[in-house]
């Protein structure tokens, strides 16, 4: 009997262990079962290690990338292929955040119940192909991105990120090329950046709401300042300014004043409150890198943080979040590049403080940069002029209009001035966005 009893618990065992086993496999099926078909020696999807179904379109639904019968073709033009390259992605998976590589088993067309089928899936995207291809020829050779969305509706029309090469070629260049640095990073998402005077926004919404008296008090700039031991630098020769006057002219002297006031404590907070320190998830499957604010411990590295120095690191997507939350009376309606998907909204200030900014953005247009640059659009914007060392600065122009809703961010790499580089870039790309959209 004793014998019996051993076998037959034996038998519950392997019955157990066989029960147990299965249930892991169907765990990791349900949770693997795309990736495990994805896999590049699935020769049902993978013609000699090409994809062999799926597309990708744009907004208006010109083909960006589609497979072929013996290879995954882009689009029909160069630029096209080039502008969008971060945002749809290579074959070789060489950009992690694009669209072939996140949504790949979305390609595959993969189910749970029946598996891979023979015809693929396709994914529209919010992405347009003319505007990116306006801001690809904008950039001009120069690394940087542009970034361009509804503030109203979250859909991303335009990601550029630059140095890129054209897929249909493949990675035919040097990677120890200096000229294609990064090339496998989307600047706009991957990658965080000194903002300079771009970030003298964060720093004037703070001292909105905890400076009661900000827009009384006057300031005086002869050139530089000694403010908390430390020597400010500023490009200009100012003399006696408002706040408003000081935001238009990115007088470093006001905003290195206004940063000591407020404290670095104070300042990392608001980037925070922001989103500017976070990591943001774009359509649940895409993250971005996280800028840092660090809180500045002395009088003169809260005047450096203000103006958008010290250690400050922005990463453009959450700075185009900050833009939108501006434009549309304090709240972020989080962005989107899948069209037809909508990904909720944040909101990062008090309508009344997004309200000023927005006043004080549209008069830095009329009183400094001149509504001229921008025939037709009502712009309201900031430039940056980010000091990087060696003599090299990032040129930032970030902002909105209102005569569509569009929020866009431009940061030309080690490029020059903000507004002598960025905000051309940007008036090319809004005009073009402006007489697509009509």
């Amino acid at each position: 009997m004793r014998k019996v009893t051993t076998r037959a618990f034996a038998v519950l065992l392997l019955a157990a262990l066989v029960v147990m086993g299965m249930g892991v496999y169907l765990f990791r099926l349900v949770r693997d079962g795309g990736d495990w078909a994805s896999f590049y020696a699935n020769d049902s999807v993978y013609t000699r290690g090409v994809l062999n179904r799926g597309s990708v379109t744009d907004r208006k639904g010109v083909v960006l990338a589609a497979a072929g019968e013996d290879a995954f073709h882009y689009a029909d033009d160069a630029t096209v292929r080039r502008a969008c390259l971060h945002v749809v992605g290579d074959l070789d998976g060489n950009i992690g955040t694009s669209i072939l590589s996140v949504f790949r088993p979305k390609f595959i067309n993969y189910s749970f119940f029946t598996g891979t089928t023979t015809k693929g899936g396709s994914m529209q995207l919010t992405i347009d192909a003319d505007i990116s291809a306006a801001a690809y020829n904008a950039l001009s050779g120069r690394k940087g991105t542009v970034l361009v969305y509804n503030y109203q509706t979250g859909e991303i029309l335009c990601m550029v990120s630059t140095p890129g090469w054209d897929p249909e070629q493949g990675v035919n260049f040097d990677l120890n090329d200096p000229n294609y640095e990064g090339a496998f990073i989307n600047r706009a998402i991957s990658s965080v950046f000194t903002p300079g005077s771009v970030f003298k926004l964060v720093t004037m919404a703070a001292a909105i709401e905890n400076i009661p008296d900000i827009f009384q008090q006057t300031f005086t700039c002869s050139g530089s300042a000694i403010i908390g031991g430390q020597k400010i630098v500023c490009s200009g020769h100012h003399g006696t300014l408002t706040v408003d006057e000081g935001l238009a002219c990115s007088c470093n002297i006001v905003f290195g004043e206004v940063g000591r006031q407020l404290g670095g404590v104070r300042i990392s907070q608001y980037a925070e409150k922001y989103g500017l320190t976070s990591a943001h998830t774009l359509n649940s499957e895409i993250t971005t890198a996280a800028g840092s604010v660090p809180a500045a411990p002395g009088d003169g590295d809260a005047a450096w943080a203000g103006i958008g120095q010290y250690e400050d690191l922005i990463n453009p997507y959450a700075f185009l979040r900050l833009m939108g939350a501006i434009a549309n009376g304090g709240t972020a309606v989080e962005p989107t590049i899948l069209a037809g998907k909508s990904g909720g909204s944040e909101k990062l200030m008090e309508p009344t403080t997004a309200q000023k900014l927005s006043e004080m953005m549209s008069f830095n247009v009329q009183y400094e940069y001149g509504s001229w640059a921008y025939p037709g659009l009502d712009m309201h914007a900031k430039t940056g002029t980010a000091e990087v060392g060696n003599g090299s600065t990032h040129a930032w122009f970030a902002g909105f209009i209102t005569n569509k809703p569009l929020a866009f961010v431009v940061m030309a790499e080690r490029a020059g001035g903000g507004y002598a580089v960025a905000s051309p870039i940007a008036n090319t790309v809004l005009q073009k966005a402006v007489s697509v959209l009509d």
